[in-house]
């Protein structure tokens, strides 16, 4: 019992319990982990349309006139080819090599930015930049009074779009406006998500969260929107390829070695940025790949994966059935030698060796 009464609480939580959610242990808080059935809310999001309440990821507000000079240095990306309304994804580099978390970034002018991270890194993330803003930055940790609402899904856009004026069919991926949604003032709303699906993610204010939950099913009854726990955007978002922190990326592995080279500019100065350009340069030692059950099995965290006559070559760092394509899927490191797309492994699953085959990402084509 003790452990449950430790755990945050996000703000609707009642919500949940009443829409008879399985409630879970997820990042130090209580999250709903599946409300029905895991295919049911896996497939309305990838036919149509669900949302989950995610309000437990941490919300920071970074300005000043050094914002963007200190973002550049904390963060892998690069911050300059932001515009305002822009959205990207980043992730701060610590000194040892490895990452203090995957984030994202949103410019809301060229001195003021809106950052989201993990929930369960909100306080290492947060000492983290303040240990590292010598650039006379205001920080603002609005983490615990604002709620977040992921209504992902081919339907996502329509549905919200009849709860506002904004135009929010014609924004491009990864953008965000800002305005009156559902009769509330200043939401911001973006055409970001982990899903692959599509869709919005909509943060506002705990005090007028239920309205917005209320107006969102509401809004998207007509296509049999559904709540959707935290079981299904897992195996959504594996079946994308996005890396989980905690997962595929942590305090140990590079940008690089997590095929993140797309997020790492070395255009500038980033924090241990030389150290990453090595390993760009010599090439890393081990990737992470994607592979595909050949044998039926569901390969899940940790499980070794071996060569063909059984060394031990890496883990699994992500793993699952997907609901999608019916079959065995994963992530995991290996040595490099066999990260080439088509090579061979086997997965150790409960001490049988069964066959797969790295592919190439997303697995949901």
């Amino acid at each position: 019992m003790e452990q449950t009464e430790q755990l945050k609480l996000v703000f609707l939580n009642d919500v949940h319990v009443a829409l008879g959610a399985k409630m879970v242990p997820f990042a130090g808080y209580s999250m709903p982990v599946l409300y029905t059935n895991l295919i049911q809310e896996h497939l309305a999001v990838r036919n149509s349309v669900g949302v989950f309440d995610v309000s437990h990821m941490g919300e920071f507000v970074v300005k000043g006139e050094r914002a963007t000079e200190f973002l550049q240095y904390v963060t892998s990306n690069d911050v300059a080819a932001l515009y305002d309304g822009k959205v990207q994804y980043s992730c701060l580099p610590n000194d040892k090599g490895g990452i203090v978390d995957d984030l994202l970034i949103y410019r809301r002018s060229e001195n003021e930015y809106f950052v989201v991270v993990n929930a369960s890194n909100i306080e290492k993330d947060w000492n983290w930049m303040q240990s590292h803003n010598t650039f006379g930055v205001e920080m603002q940790n609005i983490s615990d009074g604002i709620s977040l609402f992921a209504v992902q899904g081919p339907k996502g856009v329509a549905t919200m779009q009849k709860l506002t004026d904004l135009d929010l069919g014609s924004m491009e991926y990864y953008t965000f406006k800002e305005g009156t949604v559902a009769g509330i003032e200043n939401v911001l709303i973006a055409t970001t998500g982990y899903t692959g699906a599509g869709g919005m993610e909509v943060y506002v204010k705990n005090e007028d969260a239920k309205t917005m939950w209320d107006a969102i099913f509401a809004a998207g009854a007509e296509f049999g929107i559904m709540p959707v726990g935290l079981g299904a955007r897992d195996t959504l978002r594996t079946e994308m390829g996005y890396c989980l922190y905690g997962n595929d990326i942590d305090d140990t592995t590079s940008p690089i070695e997590a095929g993140l080279g797309w997020i790492t500019k070395f255009n500038k100065e980033f924090v241990n940025s030389a150290f990453h350009k090595q390993i760009k340069e010599n090439g890393p030692t081990k990737k992470l790949v994607a592979f595909e059950m050949v044998d039926r099995g569901i390969p899940r965290q940790h499980y070794e994966i071996m060569d063909a006559t059984g060394n031990i070559i890496g883990e699994v760092t992500s793993g699952t059935q997907s609901p999608s394509l019916n079959k065995g899927i994963g992530l995991g490191y290996v040595a490099k030698e066999f990260s080439k797309l088509g090579t061979e492994i086997y997965i150790n699953i409960r001490n049988k060796y069964l066959k797969a085959q790295v592919v190439k990402l997303p697995f949901l084509k």
